[in-house]
């Protein structure tokens, strides 16, 4: 499965094709439908910025994704989640997307906008490794040893886990 080329901006003003332009050589993205996602993608910050120091080649973002709404809209809520994170680098790794919604979810089999989805995407946006919901140890052991698999070269063992 291939991640669709989408384009957004991240909370610091910067375009992006995504996962084109990202950063890294490996990129892990969470997706969030909802404002009370947030509290589930914080759960894997701290991890993420461990794995990303532990392998200069991995980079990670949130990817607020959302339906395409007008211009007034989509600045009204870039400009509430800019306000609301004081820290330019987290502003800096957040991209948020306006696209067809349903589409979007469909091109990557995601059922519902019921939880976060956390991806791991190769260098051609290959999805690698998958998984829904909050950070658990478990989640993140698997997600490391498909990163530490994929930065050495390997096809991670078990390529698509659901949750």
């Amino acid at each position: 499965m291939r991640f669709p080329t989408v384009n957004g901006a991240n909370l610091e003003g910067r375009n992006y094709q995504v996962p084109v332009d990202l950063d890294g050589e490996y990129n892990v993205v969470i997706l969030a439908f909802q404002r009370w996602h947030q509290m589930l993608v914080d759960s894997w910050m701290p991890q993420l910025a461990e794995l990303a120091e532990a392998h200069p080649t991995v980079r990670y973002y949130e990817l607020p994704s959302l339906e395409n709404f007008g211009f007034f809209q989509r600045m009204m809520i870039d400009n509430g989640m800019r306000f609301g994170i004081p820290d330019r680098a987290v502003r800096a790794r957040t991209i948020t997307l306006y696209l067809n919604l349903r589409h979007f979810m469909g091109a990557l089999a995601i059922p519902d906008t019921g939880t976060i989805h956390t991806l791991l995407l190769d260098p051609e946006g290959n999805v690698l490794w998958r998984e829904a919901g909050e950070c658990t140890p478990a989640k993140f052991a698997a997600l490391e040893a498909a990163v530490s698999q994929a930065v050495a070269g390997a096809a991670p063992q078990s390529q698509l886990v659901h949750a």
